[in-house]
């Protein structure tokens, strides 16, 4: 039987930029979780630019891809907006994401089967510009179905559900969802797809999805720039390397 393929770890450090914001000024600076991030086996940095800009800004793009070796994977929404900023700064991966304005964090995945005609152009226009897009969506064979239509190349299954669950207790629930997701890395796979997932990944919870043979790479922000908070980044970056690299 062959080796598990290696699992990447991303790290979404818009809450780096949060905390900076709250305050106004340069710090804390996400450049620098970026470069610590690097520092301590992260594989990639995650960063979403909002319309509203709460977090991440723009300058911070171009000074994270100047700052360290690793990709960028820009979280943005499917706008006219987004999309020129993806197409200037050039980052390695583009992830569409739903996104409201009044919303604390992007919940549920993007319906990229019902939104196709107004997907297909912003997808054709990265891709051809060489920008990895990646699709967060649920994980359904129907948005599965989606992705290979849109010609996407990746997608980032949502995994705030089988977060909420284990949260409320429901290990049922838990079992069913961990089975949805691990059925829908192995339908991304079979047809020539990546399969990331993300959302809600904790220390306690991350071990059975990243046990999922299929699945490529994690991205994960909030639990991690939190615990940061109680032991330092470089920490909280290595045991959920640690925690991932345990069941791979």
């Amino acid at each position: 039987m062959s080796a598990p393929l290696p699992l990447r770890l991303g790290v979404n450090i818009d809450h780096v930029a949060t905390i900076r914001n709250a305050r106004g000024g340069d710090h804390p600076d996400p450049v620098r979780a970026a470069e610590i991030v690097a520092s301590v086996g992260g594989d990639g940095i995650t960063a979403h630019l909002r319309e509203d800009r709460r977090h991440i800004r723009d300058d911070d793009l171009k000074r994270i891809m100047a700052a360290t070796t690793l990709p960028l994977n820009l979280e943005m929404a499917a706008t006219e907006e987004m999309l020129e900023i993806a197409l200037r700064h050039k980052p390695h991966a583009a992830c569409i994401v739903p996104e409201k304005r009044e919303e604390r964090t992007t919940e549920g995945g993007l319906d990229a089967a019902g939104q196709h005609n107004h997907l297909a152009p912003i997808v054709g226009r990265l891709n051809d510009a060489g920008i990895r897009v990646s699709l967060f969506i649920e994980p359904d064979a129907r948005q599965i179905e989606a992705a290979m239509r849109l010609a996407a190349p990746v997608v980032e299954l949502h995994t705030g559900r089988y977060a909420h669950l284990g949260l409320d207790g429901d290990a049922a629930g838990v079992e069913t969802e961990l089975k949805r997701i691990a059925d829908a890395a192995a339908l991304a796979a079979k047809n020539g797809i990546e399969a990331h997932a993300g959302h809600g990944l904790t220390y306690e919870n991350v071990q059975p999805i990243a046990a999922i043979p299929q699945l490529r790479e994690l991205n994960i922000g909030h639990y991690l720039i939190g615990e940061a908070i109680f032991i330092g980044l470089e920490e909280s970056v290595r045991r959920m390397r640690t925690l991932m690299d345990e069941v791979r």
